[in-house]
């Protein structure tokens, strides 16, 4: 019998919390999920439920109170650059450096490449998301998208074992969403690279996964992981077809108790003098 392949991030049983000024806020609870190499996972749940303080975690920046996170066998416990992040605001790009430099820095500042080398890395993944010829511009010349693309590039270029993703097109407006959607299936491809992706749009978790874990509302539980068994490569027209929308009926299924519980709190919350 031929043994079950090794998971490259293994998420034992995790609990999450943080202080707030006025009391401790539970995150998750006792999350479980595994993520195996060119896994394309994504992670979709209501707002609130704990999705982005559980790739914190993963990446290294927050410990779990109970359970353990994994990343090839060994436990998280710091940063680094088997981990990169890439997150919705766009200030992570430095302003005085232009695209080609501001992936230069990375690799210098983190030690992985310095002179020839780190300028050869960046041209190399600055044309992986098709900027070659932006590569001398500064950040305040490009759009939103384009920025975004210049820090998957900069992820791309320190070669990490996954790419950690914290809804990276939030600030964006629908339609450049929705190309940025297109161009990252098309990225992952040509980079060949692990991503967990974090999003609370049903409709992006499902075009963009291999599987999508559908959390529950705050302590966040994984309520279901659904595999998306649609060929590749993917169209956004595939968002209008039966099948598609099928998987789309199921995720909100789950996620709608959840969001209607929320609401009637909050209802009763307002309702209340004392709250």
């Amino acid at each position: 019998m031929a043994s079950l392949p090794q998971p490259l991030l293994d998420v034992r049983s995790v609990t999450l919390q943080y202080k707030t000024k006025d009391h401790l806020v539970t995150a998750t609870y006792r999350v479980d999920f595994q993520v195996f190499r060119s896994d394309r996972f994504v992670v979709v749940g209501p707002s609130g439920c704990g999705k982005s303080t559980l790739l914190k975690a993963i990446g290294g920046y927050l410990q779990p109170v109970e359970g353990e996170i994994r990343l090839k066998g060994d436990v998280v416990r710091r940063p680094g650059p088997d981990r990169m992040m890439v997150f919705q605001e766009f200030d992570q790009l430095l302003p005085w450096r232009t695209v080609k430099e501001n992936v230069v820095f990375a690799l210098q500042a983190s030690g992985r490449l310095t002179g020839r080398a780190a300028e050869e890395k960046a041209r190399e993944s600055i044309a992986k998301v098709d900027l070659t010829k932006f590569a001398d511009s500064y950040p305040h010349t490009l759009s939103g998208g384009m920025k975004q693309r210049v820090a998957i590039a900069r992820g791309l270029a320190m070669e990490p074992d996954m790419l950690l993703m914290d809804e990276p097109f939030a600030s964006l407006d629908a339609q450049t969403r929705e190309a940025m959607q297109e161009e990252l299936l098309r990225i992952w491809v040509k980079a060949n690279k692990t991503v967990l992706f974090v999003t609370h749009q049903i409709d992006e978790a499902i075009y963009l996964s291999d599987r999508v874990a559908v959390f529950s509302g705050r302590p966040g539980r994984v309520k279901e992981i659904i595999p998306v068994a649609i060929e590749r490569p993917r169209r956004l027209t595939l968002k209008r077809e039966a099948r598609f929308h099928a998987i789309e009926d199921r995720i909100w299924s789950l996620i709608e108790e959840d969001v209607r519980a929320d609401r009637n709190r909050r209802a009763v919350d307002r309702s209340d003098p004392n709250s």
